[in-house]
């Protein structure tokens, strides 16, 4: 079997081809292609090429509308929200984050919500963005139901990430980037375990009847596990207040599938807030960001979170540019 090496740019253009191809309009095309190769160079396969088939599918099949045209509505002086079309969330939050950066900037903080959306990919990629203003990202997106309870059967909440996103303002740099699921790991991993005709590892779902199982098909069929038990199902349960209720987007037990061609679009939701850490006084933001990063630093083999290659953020910011 032969190696083709190619460049990202050159990944970038083959994937734009391709949903263009599948009836994708100019603007979802470039944002997703952007989108996918970002998380190949950030390491998270997962989200990266291996969805750029299913995000083609998803436009042929009508799942998602490739000729959205995603409107941003500014509801009071520091809210907003964006109809995504039920096209792609990508050129959706595009619509929605610089306004919010500009009502956050004026108000001190600021947010917004988008609705009749999709899988929004790599939820950091976007929080980052909100950091390397200047400003703390927060973000909440919503999936289809695949955690139950914990004690129950059927899935309620999907694996529902959030992600927070600190800048060092003294250096226009980003200081910390949290991205994580309320499962153990996202429902992707086991689609990815599946193709590869692998086992899961144990502690990663439950099947129908809520026995552990390590069948990527009976966890499908089943449930995720929650990270932390209750705990994590809880921040599951947070982020589907604000991604779905808050949003007015479908809840996960509404939302059709993010894999196959199964039901019609997803209409899933998500939710970004914005705050100017210099809106809250003499708080010394900075000085303090410093102490607990030091303290986190203190111990060798302690991994600040998002650190990636021994950068915070990714290989992203070469490649996943926005109109700015």
């Amino acid at each position: 079997m032969s190696t083709v090496t190619l460049s990202a740019e050159d990944l970038r253009v083959r994937v734009e081809r391709a949903l263009t191809a599948s009836g994708a309009n100019a603007l979802a095309a470039d944002a997703m292609s952007r989108a996918v190769v970002a998380a190949e160079l950030d390491g998270i396969a997962s989200h990266g090429l291996a969805y750029a088939p299913i995000y083609a599918e998803h436009v042929q099949c009508g799942k998602v509308n490739g000729h959205a045209n995603p409107v941003f509505h500014k509801l009071r002086a520091a809210t907003g929200r964006v109809d995504a079309d039920c096209g792609f969330a990508h050129p959706a939050i595009e619509a929605g984050l610089t306004p919010l950066l500009q009502m956050a900037a004026e108000c001190g903080i600021a947010s917004i919500t988008i609705h009749n959306s999709y899988n929004c990919g790599v939820l950091g990629h976007h929080t980052e963005r909100i950091a390397r203003a200047g400003l703390i990202g927060l973000g909440f997106t919503n999936a289809p139901a695949s955690i139950a309870p914990v004690g129950g059967k059927k899935p309620v909440i999907g694996t529902n990430p959030f992600s927070l996103a600190v800048p060092e303002r003294s250096r226009g740099e980003l200081a910390l980037l949290i991205d994580q699921s309320a499962s153990v790991v996202a429902k992707s991993e086991v689609t990815a375990h599946k193709r590869r005709g692998e086992s899961l590892p144990e502690g990663w779902a439950l099947d129908a009847d809520g026995n552990p199982t390590t069948d990527p098909d009976a966890a499908l069929a089943g449930s995720m596990v929650p990270a932390g038990g209750a705990k994590g199902f809880n921040t599951g349960l947070m982020t589907e207040l604000f991604a779905a209720v808050l949003a007015g987007a479908h809840l996960g037990i509404e939302a059709s599938p993010f894999a196959g061609t199964k039901g019609g679009p997803p209409q899933t939701g998500q939710c970004f807030i914005a705050i100017d850490p210099g809106a809250f006084g003499e708080n010394h933001f900075d000085s303090g960001l410093g102490r607990l990063i030091a303290a986190l630093e203190a111990e060798p083999e302690v991994r600040l979170p998002g650190l990636i290659d021994g950068h915070l953020g990714g290989a992203w910011r070469s490649c996943y540019r926005y109109r700015e």
